[in-house]
């Protein structure tokens, strides 16, 4: 495991972040606080405390003893998104987690303190640094930043022996990222897609099933929409080049560059969005985008018109994942709160709740008891020939990320 180093972000890496934050995977309405004043305030000096240099480089942690303290303390400590967790008709309960609690006698302390990934990652890393207790035995992040923890030595190893559920449903396509081989540091909490949605009133009776269309459908000029995420976007474009966004090299990463400055030049591509690309695709100024399921879930909901497609080529997958950091008083306790989400029973409510992938195997007949459009749409269960298809964006060395995201910048002119 590589050693921590106090992080400086590029001037596009800023930028990218700035835009994830403001518009992005980190402000979808499920997982957004920022706001203007104290939540974006919170969020950008996480960002002013990632690129800081005022704590001391400290060694790798990973073989720091960290006592567990879970068979006499009942209790987790855990820290999640903003409205990622299923809550009952008052808005103030959590049915699925108050289940665990009286099943198990854990008291679940259950806090929604993440707002975005750089501002979490900027509250955690003084005390993750120093090789102390973070006050949290459980956190839920974003497939990049627990690479990260992971690459540091920041996190537990989990023990398998106390997650059978989680061993054996994690769904297949989510079993082995390059980052944690075997799922050894952590779990999917939730999977994020990234499809082609369409408005079938705007198309006018063209076709969209692939990016290929998108750019290259002169009926299309000016309707076309794109992410302001570079690996959903970028990672779209190298799947319809038959390139495999897990193993691409600089040579292919400049090619789907090539491709898509080429579609802004003449136009077609009217614009690169963050979430709000909702509100064009709904009123018919995007024919055709790239979006995220999630999205797209409630989009289909509200209008007949609204409706998406699964590329031959494929589609890009992210994940939020648990893991237990160094020093957590409660790591047993933690993993079985892991794996009591991967029985069936939780895992259909909280994924007939959120409406994000659901990771685990065999969750279909659960979820259809409380809800059978969700249980039957394969943007919250896909079925295996839409998993088969699903790539993820390799790990970036820090080198990669700053030459990538400054070329991305300049093709979207962020």
């Amino acid at each position: 495991m590589e050693q921590y180093e106090p992080d400086r972000l590029s001037p596009a890496q800023v930028a990218a972040v700035r835009r994830s934050l403001t518009n992005g995977r980190a402000a979808l309405p499920r997982r957004s606080l920022l706001r203007a004043g104290t939540g974006g305030a919170l969020a950008f000096g996480g960002l002013g405390a990632l690129s800081a240099c005022g704590i001391p480089a400290a060694k790798n942690t990973s073989s720091v003893s960290s006592e567990d303290h879970s068979a006499k303390e009942k209790e987790i400590s855990f820290s999640n998104w903003t409205e990622y967790m299923d809550v009952d008709d008052s808005g103030r309960r959590h049915p699925s987690l108050e289940a665990f609690i009286s099943r198990t006698g854990i008291k679940v302390k259950y806090t929604e303190d993440i707002n975005d990934n750089v501002g979490f990652f900027g509250k955690i890393k003084p005390q993750l640094a120093a090789g102390q207790d973070t006050g949290r035995d459980l956190i839920c992040v974003t497939d990049w930043l627990a690479a990260r923890l992971i690459r540091f030595g920041w996190v537990q190893k989990l023990d398998a022996s106390n997650l059978p559920h989680a061993f054996t449903n994690l769904s297949q396509q989510f079993r082995g990222p390059d980052w944690d081989p075997g799922r050894a540091y952590s779990y999917p909490w939730t999977g994020i897609s990234t499809v082609i949605a369409y408005n079938r009133k705007a198309l006018d009776g063209e076709e969209v099933r692939s990016v290929s269309d998108m750019l290259d459908n002169p009926k299309l000029k000016g309707r076309i929409g794109f992410l302001s995420e570079m690996r959903d976007s970028v990672g779209m474009t190298l799947l319809d080049m038959g390139k495999d966004p897990a193993r691409f090299t600089d040579d292919d990463y400049d090619a789907a560059i090539a491709r898509l400055q080429k579609a802004v030049d003449k136009g077609q591509i009217r614009r690169f969005t963050g979430n709000e690309y909702t509100s064009d695709l709904s009123k018919g100024d995007f024919a055709a985008c790239i979006a995220w399921a999630g999205d797209v879930v409630q989009l289909k909901a509200d209008s007949p018109d609204i409706d998406f497609v699964i590329p031959d080529s494929g589609y890009m997958t992210s994940t939020d994942n648990l893991l237990v950091p160094n020093k957590a008083r409660h790591k047993t306790n933690a993993e079985r709160l892991i794996d009591y989400y991967y029985e069936p029973g939780p895992a259909a409510e909280l994924a007939a709740y959120i409406n994000y992938v659901c990771p685990v195997d065999g969750v279909k007949a659960e979820l259809a008891r409380i809800d059978a459009d969700a249980a039957n749409n394969p943007l919250i269960i896909p079925d295996a020939a839409m998993a088969a298809k699903s790539r993820a964006f390799r790990s970036l060395s820090s080198e990669e990320e700053t030459a990538y995201e400054e070329k991305f910048a300049k093709l979207t002119g962020a």
